[in-house]
């Protein structure tokens, strides 16, 4: 399951985004600094209007959508990578995640505490990512000098000693290390240590909700901030998103529509991550469930199969397939099949997107 952990100063509107983001009320928002102390964390549904068509089609019992699992991680502050604000506590929580999204304010509002007091998302980011390049520097440069001499009687960890160099070099000149390009060898070297800034980030501009659709000046100095990194930006808000989890279902879209948007920032922020991660679903659908699995893109057939079980991907011998499009147009699996677009497809085959899958195998 993928592992978003969302991050940032103390009243920027996390834990209100992630108490929305989840539809439940686990993690307190309130007007003062270190409110969440210990992560909460909550599992959500990837909205995917295909499965209900499929089920439809199959005339399934259950659906079963893809998930992301949601961290909403205490703010940090000036001093974290020393321990400043329970900060040691709150990055190791940083560490376990797959990816980042970098809460940024980007709202005036005065009865809202800034905890630098005033709203600058230039300075608001440059002190989160600085304390998780000084955080991941201690760390490498700790893990490198031990494995310098290690690697006397050990010669395999040459290959992490030359890895860990290149991101203690970017790190000291204040780049993340994910801008450091590694060998393939050299990225499994290093794995293990799950460097912060080697994450992939999403920056989410939280705004008032008559600016959603246009966003603002601070918007754009967040877009300038994340393409001189090659970083993602969603433009969210709280606001509305704590008041879409109090309409009714049928009611969400004209409100949104109502605001200039066609989505809110769940569905935003995990086609990002997706995009960021090289994420893509494919489908199996019957009459006891449709299903949605989440694979990386490239994937072949009995890597896909191994995310069911292992035991597809071990005995794997072929997958009946059909693009979503294709099985939606003619309305049943039998009648793509007379139309010959339900094809038998071998080891090599590589997953697309939407795939509607069925899996052959000897146990």
């Amino acid at each position: 399951m993928l592992r978003a952990g969302i991050v940032g100063l103390p009243n920027v509107g996390k834990s209100t985004l992630f108490n929305a983001i989840v539809g439940n009320a686990k993690a307190q928002a309130a007007n003062f600094p270190f409110c969440t102390i210990e992560p909460n964390v909550g599992i959500v549904a990837v909205p995917d209007d295909r499965l209900n068509v499929l089920a439809k089609i199959s005339s399934s019992k259950d659906i079963v959508p893809a998930r992301v699992e949601f961290v909403d991680i205490a703010g940090l502050v000036k001093g974290a990578s020393k321990g400043e604000g329970l900060g040691n506590q709150f990055l190791a929580n940083i560490r376990e995640v797959d990816a980042i999204v970098h809460v940024v304010r980007c709202f005036e509002n005065d009865d809202i505490i800034h905890v630098s007091g005033k709203v600058d998302p230039l300075d608001d980011a440059e002190v989160i990512n600085l304390e998780l390049c000084l955080a991941d520097l201690a760390q490498a440069e700790k893990r490198v000098e031990r494995a310098r001499k290690d690697m006397r009687t050990k010669k395999e960890l040459q290959t992490e000693v030359e890895a860990l160099d290149k991101i203690v070099a970017a790190l000291n000149l204040g780049k993340p290390a994910r801008s450091v390009v590694l060998t393939a060898e050299e990225e499994l070297a290093i794995k293990a240590m799950g460097f912060m800034t080697r994450k992939p980030v999403i920056y989410a501009a939280n705004v008032n909700d008559d600016e959603l659709a246009t966003g603002n000046e601070f918007v754009e100095k967040v877009r300038a901030i994340a393409k001189e990194e090659g970083a993602e930006v969603v433009v969210i808000s709280a606001q509305v998103e704590s008041e879409l989890v109090e309409l009714p279902e049928e009611e969400r879209s004209e409100f949104l529509e109502s605001l200039g948007v066609t989505e809110g920032g769940l569905q935003s922020l995990i086609r990002a991550t997706y995009g960021l991660l090289g994420l893509q679903t494919y489908f199996t659908t019957g009459p006891q469930e449709t299903r949605a699995w989440t694979i990386q893109k490239g994937m072949l057939a009995p890597q896909a199969a191994g995310v069911i079980h292992t035991d597809f991907e071990r005995g794997f011998i072929r997958a009946e397939t059909v693009a979503y499009k294709d099985l939606v147009e003619n309305g049943a699996m039998n009648a793509a099949k007379e139309k010959g677009l339900v094809r038998s497809e071998g080891k090599e085959y590589v997953v697309n997107e939407g795939d509607v899958m069925l899996f052959r195998f000897n146990v």
